[in-house]
C-alpha cells in the first residue's frame, strides 16, 4: 500500500513537471513589412534558426521559447530587422532555448547566430552568414548569393549552391560540400575533414585548406580543372591522369604533391593540409 502510495506521489510530481514545462513553453508570432533587398539578423544564445522564402513583401518570425528565462526583443529601422535573445537570471542552455523559424522575401540578406544551433537556410537569393560555436549549419539550393559561414566545431553542410561566393572557417567541425560551383569557393579548417562532391564549375577558383584535418574531392571523370595540392607530413593520392604545367612554383613530390591539369582546366583548384590525407577521387 505504501510503495503504491509512493508511485502515485512519484507519477503526480512528473505530470506537475511536465505541465509546468508545457506552461512555460511559448509561442509567439512577429511580422514585419520590408522593401526589396531587406536584411534579416538574429542573434540567438541557445536553440535552432531555421530561414525559407516567404512569397511575400513580409518577414515572419516564429519563436517558441521554452521557458521564461529568455526573452525576445525586436526592432525594424527601415528594411533592417534585428531580433535578438536576451538571457534573465538563472538562464542555461536547457532553460533559456529559443527557437526561431523564419519566412524572409527570397532577395532579404540573412545573418544568423547560434551557440548550438543548428542553423539552416534553403532557396533564399540574398546573402547569408551565419556564425555558431558548436551548431551545425545548413545552407541549401541556393544561387548567386555570398554564403560566408564561421564555425568552432559544428559540422557545415552545403548543397546544392550554384554560382556562389562561398567563405567556409571552421576550427574542428567537418564541412561537407555536395554540388557547390561558383567564382569563389574557399574552405579553411584547423582540425576538421573537408569533404567535396561536385564538378569545380566553370571558371572558379577553389581553395580548401586544413591543418590536420583529411581533404577528400570526389569529381565526374569528365570534370575540367587545374590542381595544386600538397600535405606536407600526409599521404595525397589522385586518380586523374594530368597535365603537366610547363611552369609551376610546386615539384611534385610522390606521396606528398602533384599539380597538373585535366581537360581544359576550366577551374582552379587548390588543395592544402600540414599533416593530413588528400584524396582526388573519380566519381
Amino acid at each position: 500500500m505504501l510503495r503504491r502510495h509512493r508511485v502515485g506521489q512519484a507519477l503526480a510530481v512528473i505530470s506537475v513537471c511536465a505541465s509546468t514545462i508545457a506552461a512555460a513553453q511559448t509561442k509567439k508570432e512577429y511580422r514585419f513589412t520590408v522593401g526589396p533587398k531587406a536584411s534579416v539578423s538574429i542573434i540567438n544564445q541557445y536553440g535552432g534558426i531555421s530561414v525559407k522564402p516567404s512569397g511575400t513583401a513580409q518577414v515572419v518570425v516564429l519563436a517558441t521559447r521554452h521557458s521564461d528565462k529568455a526573452e525576445i526583443e525586436n526592432t525594424q529601422n527601415g528594411d533592417r530587422i534585428v531580433l535578438r535573445t536576451r538571457l534573465l537570471d538563472g538562464a542555461n542552455a536547457e532553460n533559456a532555448r529559443v527557437d526561431y523559424e523564419v519566412q524572409l522575401p527570397a532577395d532579404a540578406s540573412i545573418s544568423l547566430h547560434s551557440v548550438d544551433g543548428p542553423l539552416r537556410a534553403e532557396d533564399v537569393s540574398g546573402d547569408i552568414s551565419m556564425e555558431g560555436d558548436v551548431a551545425s549549419v545548413d545552407v541549401r539550393d541556393v544561387a548567386g548569393v555570398h554564403v560566408h559561414v564561421s564555425s568552432l566545431n559544428g559540422p557545415v553542410t552545403l548543397t546544392n549552391i550554384r554560382n556562389g561566393h562561398v567563405e567556409i572557417n571552421s576550427v574542428g567541425g567537418d564541412v561537407n560540400l555536395d554540388s557547390v560551383t561558383g567564382p569563389f569557393v574557399e574552405v579553411t579548417s584547423a582540425k576538421g575533414r573537408i569533404h567535396y562532391t561536385g564538378d569545380f564549375g566553370t571558371g572558379g577558383n577553389y581553395k580548401l585548406t586544413s591543418h590536420t584535418g583529411d581533404i577528400e574531392a570526389i569529381v565526374p571523370e569528365e570534370a575540367s580543372f587545374d590542381v595544386t595540392a600538397r600535405s606536407v607530413r600526409g599521404d595525397v593520392e589522385n586518380d586523374f591522369p594530368l597535365t603537366a604545367r610547363q611552369h609551376t612554383s610546386l615539384l611534385p613530390q610522390r606521396g606528398r604533391s602533384f599539380v597538373g591539369a585535366a581537360g581544359k582546366a576550366a577551374s582552379s583548384v587548390i588543395l592544402r593540409t600540414f599533416s593530413g590525407k588528400i584524396r582526388l577521387k573519380k566519381r
